[in-house]
């Protein structure tokens, strides 16, 4: 799966495995840090910890061999190029070689999932079907508990979906964090508030904010913010 950032292509991956109904789901994401593990000793002799990449693959590996398992691989883009060679090796031959031996995937019950902010490297590419994902408007559906807020936040989030309803654009949750921060933090002026969404949501054209049909629910949002 391509897009640019905040694109939803890793609601879109979960969604469609759990619409298919696979009973197990894996995923691994290269943008963040591995998880402390401990080493494993093997006929005496202390094996480093294996990576979270390394986890996952096995894992989906063993599960797939007694029933259907997806594994989703999160921001590709980010792994080095030579986990991109064994990814393309396992794909081709449903092999995984590790430090502790090599797991086997069972092709009839494993499929694997790769998002990537950037274009894949040629020889996934030939072996995957590619499926590009727009932001589209979506549904705004976070809400204060999400973000660790009580329910005196409920004027500023619906504030925050009538704005956006209007705009077309959802937030990620990611931006929907930073966006807060600035809001409850720094906004109190409507120039600061349209200054913060610009800035914190992708997607969000600078003209749509000076559109006089705006001026309304942004008033809203920034009565909100006192």
């Amino acid at each position: 799966m391509t897009g640019g950032g905040g694109r939803r292509k890793t609601a879109f991956a979960t969604a469609l495995v759990r619409a298919l109904a696979y009973p197990r789901i894996l995923y691994h994401d290269f943008l963040q840090p591995d998880p402390p593990a401990a080493s494993v000793r093997v006929e005496g002799l202390e094996v480093p910890p294996l990576p979270a990449f390394d986890r996952a693959v096995i894992e989906a590996c063993g599960f797939s061999e007694g029933e259907p398992a997806a594994l989703i691989l999160d921001q590709l883009q980010a792994a080095p190029f030579r986990e991109h060679l064994r990814l393309h090796h396992f794909l081709e031959s449903c092999e995984w070689p590790h430090p502790l031996g090599v797991a086997h995937a069972n092709p009839r019950h494993l499929v694997v999932l790769l998002i990537s902010e950037e274009p894949l490297y040629h020889a996934l590419h030939r072996l995957s079907f590619r499926v590009h994902t727009d932001r589209g408007g979506g549904a705004f559906e976070h809400r204060p508990e999400d973000f660790g807020l009580d329910a005196a936040a409920e004027p500023l989030f619906a504030a925050l979906a009538a704005l956006f309803a209007r705009i077309g654009v959802t937030p990620t949750a990611s931006e929907m964090r930073l966006l807060l921060s600035d809001l409850l933090e720094r906004a109190r002026a409507i120039t600061q508030i349209r200054q913060a969404v610009f800035g914190r949501v992708e997607g969000v054209p600078w003209e749509a904010l000076l559109a006089r049909e705006l001026e309304e629910p942004l008033e809203q949002l920034r009565a909100s913010l006192f």
